[in-house]
């Protein structure tokens, strides 16, 4: 009976210490396979990501290609607007503008405007491009001497508007001597020329004073010569808003292919906006001056 008990309870130590060996083991296992699984997944994820790095790369690549392969697949610059049209009007012998085509509407006026860009003339560009009305700004040199002035000058000609020589210093021509008229013009093309890329194609003398010579030496500038129907804004009775609005509207000496002067002043640059809807308003259309014959 005491061999039995003893038996029995060297058998149960036998099988406690198994089961705890197990347990330990089991312990050390559980231990361990997160570690490793842990691991495992860090490895994993680090070789995605590498992989998607390169995808995306090659995707970036794809998308963004090198300098070379730019500056290849770039489109060319568009071409500016071609101002050698073929010509539908030309200067009559009267100042006028006359058509030599016959598709060329004859209702036209063309709109000048003289002594810019003293003040206002920017604006009266503005204004004019709002309202896609075509015109010549006639420059006097002394208004472009310094380098804000002939940032001015540059911005109408890049609002499309042809830019015309006045001479550099406003001179009244025959006063002075051919070596001052032709200083008077010739300089005056070539800074315009530095200024905005480009040398006049129209002249218009100061007070509408011309010589022989003058009218020479234009042609060999390859330039039109240009005076003008009727204008107002520089006598006293047409100084303001009002006056000048009215008379360049109404007066009789509006007919077919007018040459309208005007000048850079305030009077006349507040009335523009309606003088060019008042004139439309009879039915008259502004001339694109692209569009006038020149040598």
């Amino acid at each position: 009976m005491k061999k039995a008990l003893i038996f029995m309870m060297l058998l149960l130590l036998f099988f406690t210490a198994a089961c705890g060996k197990n347990e330990e083991e089991g312990m050390q296992d559980g231990n361990e396979n997160p570690e490793t699984n842990e691991v495992e997944e860090e490895e994993q994820q680090e070789t995605e990501n590498q992989e998607s790095g390169k995808e995306q790369q090659e995707e970036g690549n794809e998308e963004t290609p090198s300098e070379s392969t730019e500056e290849e697949a770039k489109p060319e610059e568009q071409e500016p607007e071609d101002k050698n049209v073929k010509p539908m009007y030309e200067v009559s012998d009267v100042w006028s503008i006359k058509p030599i085509d016959e598709k060329a509407n004859e209702k036209v006026v063309l709109l000048t405007i003289d002594d810019a860009p003293e003040e206002y003339a920017v604006d009266m560009a503005k204004t004019l491009k709002e309202l896609n009305a075509p015109a010549i700004f006639f420059v006097n040199g002394h208004f472009i001497d310094t380098e804000e002035e002939q940032a001015r000058l540059k911005e109408i000609a890049d609002m499309g508007f042809a830019i015309g020589n006045h001479t550099y210093n406003h001179t009244k021509l025959d006063e002075v001597s051919e070596e001052e008229q032709r200083k008077e013009v010739v300089e005056l093309n070539d800074l315009i020329e530095k200024v905005i890329g480009e040398r006049p194609k129209f002249f218009r003398a100061p007070h509408g004073v011309n010589t022989d010579y003058v009218k020479t030496l234009v042609k060999e500038e390859g330039m039109t010569l240009m005076n003008w129907s009727y204008g107002y804004d520089f006598k006293a009775d047409y100084m303001t808003e009002d006056s000048i609005r009215d008379i360049m509207i109404n007066t009789e000496l509006l007919s077919d292919g007018a040459n309208l002067l005007m000048h850079d002043r305030e009077w006349t640059a507040a009335a523009l906006a309606d003088i060019v809807t008042g004139l439309r308003d009879k039915g008259y259309e502004m001339v694109d001056p692209n569009l006038i014959q020149t040598p």
